[in-house]
């Protein structure tokens, strides 16, 4: 986070502790922002833009994966859930238990890419390789059972990486690779963030991880995925995320309390401006629509 918008954020914690879209006692309006780890850098870039845009609103943003957003917005406690994911029906269920009426805006698109380490020969995946590695019950657990030898790999062993439980990323990887009623395999290292995996899968040879594009550094290798055997292999690029074509291609969310309106309304406008969605774009991530950034 930069000095500004750290600086921002701490005022925005001072001014206000509750629910936000109040007044502050310097008179600024506070938008409270939190959630998806995948969507935090971005947050915090549009925040850090916009107090040039309006100086008198302060969006203050902070992350804890999806679920923490939407259980904070589900009781009252920020103005925007930022979600990689769709929120569940015993969510909905919940928030309209409280008073809350939850209005879903895209903001943009993600890849859900997957990473091995920059060593590993492995270029190509199937759907169903995924689930093998990932999925309780499936049969792949070293690197020879994909027909490959990991150089620095001396065990064999695939280390699978994953995200905590409470974050949107973990549940839509789920939810579009093993299935609903598939679970994650035992002994997995589950990473706070998106870039903790990133950082191990760089220092691990034998890991693998997935995570958002916008994660991706020049250490690891991305290998392009495959819906079955006989479909083509699609790159994780903002391209094939924005039309969908990459198996794993999500939209990326932000969730208010009822239709949002004054500064908040003010803000979301803002966040899906050219403006804004090219900021999107700066990041890794696909826009909403075809925008064109200098």
């Amino acid at each position: 986070m930069s000095t500004q918008n750290l600086l921002l954020s701490l005022a925005a914690m001072s001014m206000l502790a509750g629910s936000a879209c109040g007044r502050g006692s310097s008179g600024r309006t506070v938008i409270q922002n939190k959630g998806s780890d995948t969507l935090v850098n971005v947050a915090q870039a549009w925040a850090e833009e916009y107090a040039k845009v309006d100086p008198n609103t302060v969006i203050a943003v902070t992350g804890g994966g999806s679920g923490t957003g939407i259980s904070a917005m589900i009781n009252g406690t920020v103005d925007i859930a930022n979600s990689s994911r769709k929120m569940k029906d015993e969510e909905i269920a919940l928030a309209k238990k409280n008073g809350v009426d939850p209005v879903e805006h895209i903001v943009g698109y993600d890849a859900l890419a997957v990473f091995v380490h920059k060593d590993n020969p492995l270029r190509e995946l199937t759907i169903a390789q995924l689930a093998s590695i990932y999925g309780e019950g499936g049969g792949v657990d070293k690197w020879s059972d994909l027909g490959i030898t990991v150089p620095g790999c001396s065990s064999d062993e695939i280390v699978l990486v994953s995200r905590q439980n409470n974050s949107g990323t973990y549940a839509y990887f789920r939810s579009a690779v093993l299935g609903k009623e598939v679970e994650y395999k035992l002994g997995s290292r589950d990473m706070h963030g998106s870039k903790d995996v990133v950082d191990l899968v760089e220092k691990t040879p034998c890991a693998i991880g997935y995570s958002g594009l916008a994660y991706a550094t020049d250490e690891i290798v991305m290998p392009c995925v495959k819906k079955d055997d006989a479909a083509p292999c699609i790159a994780p690029t903002i391209a094939t995320a924005s039309d969908e074509s990459y198996p794993i291609a999500r939209p990326l969310l932000m969730y208010t309390s009822g239709k949002p309106s004054g500064a908040l309304e003010k803000y979301l406008n803002w966040v899906l401006s050219d403006t804004g969605q090219c900021i999107m774009k700066d990041k890794g991530y696909a826009p909403v629509n075809a925008v064109s950034c200098g």
